[in-house]
C-alpha cells in the first residue's frame, strides 16, 4: 500500500512561475540515468555539513497501487529533508522563523520520466516547487514535451543551459569540473566547446519543467526570482559535474548505484551533524 507521504500534489495547483530548462548532454538517455543518480549522491556530500544539508528519510522502490507504479519499469521513491539556514539569502534568514528553513523533497524517479516536489511545513500551501523531467534523445528541440495546455504554454519560459559555454559563478568553478578541459578516457568524449551540441554523438536532453509558488506579501517576486536564479546555478554546476565524472560512473550498474545510495545515507547524517558548512551558500 502507498504511504500517506508518497501522495503527489495535484498538477493543477496555481503556480506563479512556470519555467522549462533544457540541458543537452553528450550521452545516451540510459547512460544519463546512471550518471544522474551517481551525481546526486556525490553532489549531496558537497552540500552537507555544519548543521545544513541533506537528510535522507526514505529511499525505496515505488509500491504497488502507489502513484507512478509500473510493474514493467520499476521506479524509486525518495523523501529527503534539506536543512537550509546557510543556503538562503540573509534577508530570508532574518525574516523566517528558524524552523521554517527546512524543505522536504519527495521524488518519484520513473525514468525516463521523473517528478519531484518541494514543500515547506511552515508555509504549507503558500509554497511549492513541482518539477517534471523528461529525458529524450536529441538536442532539445521538442517544443512541448510536457504536453502543456495553451494557458500554461503562454506562461512558460524556456532557458537552454549549455554546460560548456555558459558562464559559471567564480565561487563554483573547478578546473576538474570544466567540460571544455575534460577528456573521457573510457568513452573518448570531450573536451566540449564551440557549437559542440551539433557535433557530438550520442546526444540527449533533460527537459526540466518547474512550477513555482512562494506566496508571501511583499516578497513573492523577489524570492521566486532568487529561487529560479539558484535553480539555474545548481543545474549548470550539477550537469557539468555529471559529464566530468563520466569515467567514474560509466561502467556502474543500477545495483551499484543502490549500494552507493545506502552508504551515502549514513555519510550525510554524520557530515550534517559534525562537518563544516559546505557547498552553495548565500551571504
Amino acid at each position: 500500500m502507498a504511504t500517506e507521504g508518497a501522495k503527489p500534489m495535484e498538477l493543477t495547483r496555481e503556480s506563479s512561475t512556470i519555467k522549462e530548462y533544457r540541458i543537452v548532454l553528450p550521452m545516451t538517455v540510459d547512460e544519463y540515468h546512471i550518471g544522474q543518480l551517481y551525481g546526486v549522491a556525490e553532489a549531496s556530500k558537497k552540500e552537507t555539513g555544519g548543521g545544513d544539508g541533506i537528510e535522507i528519510i526514505e529511499n525505496r522502490p515505488i509500491h504497488e497501487n502507489e502513484a507512478y507504479f509500473n510493474k514493467e519499469k520499476p521506479g524509486q521513491y525518495t523523501h529527503k529533508r534539506f536543512h537550509l539556514s546557510s543556503k538562503v539569502p540573509a534577508f530570508i534568514r532574518v525574516l523566517a522563523p528558524s524552523n521554517s528553513l527546512e524543505v522536504d523533497e519527495k521524488a518519484w524517479n520513473c525514468f525516463p520520466y521523473c517528478r519531484t516536489e518541494y514543500s515547506n511545513r511552515y508555509m504549507k500551501d503558500y509554497f511549492h516547487i513541482i518539477i517534471e523531467t523528461r529525458h529524450e534523445p536529441g538536442k532539445g528541440d521538442i517544443e512541448n514535451v510536457h504536453n502543456l495546455d495553451p494557458k500554461e504554454l503562454g506562461k512558460r519560459t524556456v532557458d537552454k543551459i549549455d554546460i560548456a559555454n555558459d558562464k559559471v559563478d567564480t565561487r563554483d568553478y573547478k578546473l576538474e569540473e570544466d567540460p571544455t578541459k575534460y577528456r573521457s578516457e573510457k568513452t573518448e568524449r570531450g573536451p566540449l566547446g564551440g557549437n559542440w551540441q551539433n557535433c557530438v554523438e550520442p546526444v540527449m536532453c533533460c527537459y526540466k519543467l518547474y512550477r513555482v509558488l512562494f506566496k508571501w506579501r511583499g516578497f513573492q517576486n523577489k524570492v521566486e526570482g532568487t529561487i529560479m536564479s539558484s535553480v539555474r546555478r545548481l543545474l549548470l554546476n550539477f550537469h557539468r559535474q555529471v559529464f566530468c565524472w563520466l569515467d567514474t560512473w560509466i561502467e556502474m550498474t543500477i545495483e551499484d548505484i543502490r549500494k552507493l545510495e545506502e552508504a551515502t545515507k549514513g555519510e550525510l547524517e554524520e557530515m550534517r551533524k559534525n562537518g563544516p558548512v559546505k557547498g552553495m551558500t548565500e551571504k
